[in-house]
């Protein structure tokens, strides 16, 4: 059996305990265990003595420390009420607009991510925040839900985010590069939804309610409580491109202001810590689980020498660079539909990366392009987790909606979806978008 035919198994494997709901990380660890298994002639001394080595070469990584500390931040953030602060402000400036507490959640959205660097986070804490007030202001269960959902997603997109970081990890990337890179397409992201969320609401215009409008004393007093929480992004964000701090040493900062302001602002106590603790360290094992089934899987696929004959026939086969780059995307998009957004970057990247380093796209260096696909890549992913049947973020808001049919929310993401599928256009004909800040 070829290498190629090999690796081709060892994915179809995964992919079919995927589907029999294995968890992610046992099924990567034991589509890498198969190729070993047969790379060596159902030999099993190389596989454990990877097996022996591969936790600790995996996490003993210094770099790895600024997850489980990116996620504290956002456990604060959840549990500690900032999400409302948040909220108010963002209500305090555009609630009088029509659709303005829609707009106003969308924006919550975004500063809400901004802190927190879960996209399934956001859905659900905005979900308890923002979707009573929407429904109380007769928003339809549709228009509401897919506005949360979408809002959702900019979790991930609005640096720091988890799935970035654990790019950079399996790209050897710059966080700091990668989060500077994220900054325009998440700013697009919001005024993309916000425009599709004017053009819907002008057809509601007759039901929906919009709130009085706040005096100038109402919006400083609004902008002060959450004048902190812009800070903790600031110092995280800042201080890391500026070279004030490394990574782990900023979300180590983000992490303790988080939990400051989530005690002082948020009215967090000891119930509200250990649940923030907890929720850390499951999220955190299951993320270095997936980790440490992703390495298993890569070094048994390099085994197999599947990447590098796959990269060699695209390069050989006179296939146009944006044609491969196109059918990556449209393949990232069907994955969403079925498979978790972290489980996609963490099966598909060793062998689309060394594809698109292979190929030349608009004259840009290998930094660029790796900076460039991890962007389009997340945005894709993000696209998964409001796509049906499988999108998460419909899940989470439709339940938290209570009432609302899933029918319903699923019809209302469409027109957000088209936003999503039109950013991502302008960013593979245009790179700049997400490079000219690194740029300059």
């Amino acid at each position: 059996m070829s290498g190629l035919s090999l690796g081709l198994l060892a994915l179809g494997l995964t992919m079919v305990l995927l589907v029999l709901r294995v968890h992610i990380g046992i099924t990567m660890l034991l589509g890498g265990a198969l190729c070993y298994w047969a790379v060596n002639d159902g030999d099993w001394s190389s596989l454990l003595f990877t097996l022996n080595n591969l936790a600790y070469s995996r996490l003993s990584n210094y770099d790895l420390a600024v997850i489980p500390l990116f996620v504290l931040m956002g456990q604060f953030a959840t549990h500690g009420g900032l999400s409302r602060l948040i909220f108010q402000c963002a209500s305090a400036f555009v609630g009088h607009l029509r659709g303005g507490l829609g707009l106003s959640a969308i924006g919550a959205c975004a500063g809400f991510g901004a802190i927190c660097g879960s996209s399934l986070a956001t859905s659900a804490t905005m979900s308890h925040v923002a979707l009573p007030e929407l429904r109380r202001h007769h928003y339809s269960g549709r228009l509401a839900t897919a506005t949360v959902a979408a809002g959702g997603t900019l979790g991930i997109l609005i640096p720091p985010s988890v799935p970035l970081i654990i790019y950079a990890v399996l790209t050897q990337e710059s966080i700091a590069k990668l989060f500077v890179a994220a900054v325009v397409p998440g700013i697009l992201a919001v005024i993309g939804y916000m425009i599709v969320l004017r053009i819907m609401v002008a057809r509601d215009q007759d039901s929906i309610e919009s709130v009085p409008k706040a005096s100038t004393a109402e919006r400083v007093r609004a902008l002060v409580k959450v004048l902190p929480v812009i800070g903790v992004f600031l110092v995280v964000i800042v201080g890391i491109y500026g070279g004030w701090a490394n990574p782990t040493e900023a979300a180590s900062i983000g992490a303790a202001a988080c939990g400051i302001l989530a005690v002082l602002q948020g009215g967090m106590r000891w119930a509200g810590m250990r649940v923030s603790l907890l929720g850390t360290a499951q999220t955190t094992a299951m993320i270095f689980l997936v980790l440490l089934g992703a390495d298993l899987l890569n070094s048994g696929l390099a085994l197999t020498q599947m990447p590098a004959e796959l990269a060699s026939w695209v390069s050989e086969s006179g296939l146009a660079p944006m044609l491969v780059l196109v059918a990556i995307l449209v393949l990232y998009l069907l994955l969403g539909c079925v498979m978790d957004s972290l489980a996609m970057i963490l099966l598909t990247i060793p062998i689309f990366y060394p594809l698109i380093l292979g190929l030349d796209f608009y004259g840009l260096d290998a930094s660029d392009k790796s900076i460039w696909f991890g962007i389009l890549v997340l945005m894709v992913v993000e696209i998964g987790l409001i796509t049906p049947p499988l999108g998460m973020n419909l899940f989470i808001v439709q339940k938290a909606s209570g009432n609302v049919p899933f029918v319903e929310t699923a019809r209302g993401i469409m027109p957000f979806i088209v936003s999503d599928l039109l950013r991502v256009a302008l960013l593979v004909a245009f790179p700049m978008l997400c490079l000219g800040l690194l740029s300059l």
